[in-house]
């Protein structure tokens, strides 16, 4: 929906939700798109599946594509995480991927109610694994530095897009 499109990725705990909610509240369009696009089907063809986990949490491609086309908003910021990104990274103007390091990925996990992703001790190990092995994540982003104060976070990512702090 915008005239520039941003994509916002890491893995989980790395703050992409906060990030999207301090956008919104600055202003701008972003989007949740866990909470927009998200299902749980095939990474590879985007079938639905009954079931399924982290790998099998992707986002609906044609949503996404007819979101980037639109031209409604000045910049429209993506936040989120999906296992299918390779099927619309292109659509971006730039991509972020927020990075911790593991002493504050282990504090944000231990706040995460068991009923929330990352919640509980399996969930947490996985994100410990992908955190490691830097996996699920885009590799050719621009990474920020995610332990740093949400405002600084979001006014980092602004000045990188040429926008102002507030609209």
């Amino acid at each position: 929906m915008g005239t520039y499109n941003y994509l916002i990725e890491g893995i989980s705990c790395t703050g992409k939700t906060s990030v999207c909610q301090l956008l919104a509240q600055r202003g701008y369009h972003a989007l949740n798109g866990d909470n927009v696009f998200a299902y749980c089907g095939d990474p590879a063809t985007g079938a639905p599946l009954s079931s399924g986990g982290h790998h099998t949490h992707i986002w609906d491609v044609a949503q996404v594509e007819e979101l980037v086309r639109g031209q409604q908003h000045r910049a429209t910021f993506f936040c989120g995480g999906s296992r299918n990104f390779e099927k619309f990274i292109h659509h971006f103007d730039k991509v972020f991927v927020l990075e911790i390091d593991l002493e504050t990925l282990n504090q944000r996990l231990a706040k995460r109610p068991a009923d929330d992703w990352g919640g509980r001790e399996s969930e947490r190990e996985m994100v410990r694994q992908l955190h490691a092995s830097g996996g699920d994540v885009p590799k050719n982003g621009i990474h920020i530095d995610a332990t740093q104060p949400l405002e600084q976070v979001v006014d980092e990512i602004l000045t990188q897009c040429g926008l102002p702090q507030h609209l």
